[in-house]
């Protein structure tokens, strides 16, 4: 499986209308969440973010808000961000635009956001140019590889903890194949951030 762990300047380039980070000038990172909600992992999420004042930004797929509505309340309840990210992770690259931007507008039934963010970072031109009529798509500038599971959780700290800066946009997993990784890296994470004196700010 090949991925980078720190988004390359050409990538952000070639998809220079999506929002790969933000202002290093002030002193805040951005952690996101992906795939949720789920029963075990976004509660401990919400706890950890809790304990460490910090906010996050939930990628939440529509079927599991759907399945799990008490969560995803709470987790707005906690006062962090939500965005799309559609309803059965449809990997854009391999879906018909008709059908992954219906898919789309189905998860927008139940999440209300004008974040969205593609499943696998895959998402064709013309798909970007529909959505950003009415969304602002986030991708990130950091990917932690919790969802790895030839990787251990120490080797996800480091992913982040080496690339980490103001600005950045952090993604992380609230999914059960991404537990084992995410759940040691996360707090790891967000004591580094405590020790540098970088806010977690979520994504408005």
């Amino acid at each position: 499986m090949f991925y980078f762990t720190k988004t390359p300047a050409f990538l952000k380039t070639l998809y220079k209308s999506c929002i790969w980070n933000f202002s290093p000038a002030v002193p805040a990172v951005y952690l996101t969440f992906d795939d949720g909600p789920h029963p075990k992992a976004t509660p401990f999420v919400l706890e950890q973010l809790k304990k460490y004042e910090a906010k996050g930004t939930f990628f939440c797929i529509g079927k599991n808000v759907v399945e799990h509505p008490d969560i995803y309340q709470q987790i707005l309840l906690d006062g962090h961000a939500v965005g799309n990210h559609t309803h059965n992770h449809l990997n854009g690259w391999k879906s018909p635009n008709d059908k992954y931007l219906a898919n789309i507008r189905e998860a927008a039934g139940y999440i209300r956001s004008d974040l969205f963010r593609p499943p696998y970072g895959r998402i064709s031109p013309f798909q970007i140019r529909e959505l950003k009529k009415d969304y602002r798509i986030i991708m990130w500038d950091i990917l932690s590889a919790d969802f790895d599971k030839e990787l251990t959780g120490e080797e996800c700290v480091q992913n982040v903890v080496f690339k980490l800066q103001p600005g950045s946009i952090v993604v992380f997993h609230d999914s059960e194949k991404a537990w084992d990784r995410m759940s040691y890296a996360l707090p790891r994470i967000l004591e580094h951030c405590k020790r540098r004196g970088w806010r977690c700010e979520a994504i408005l």
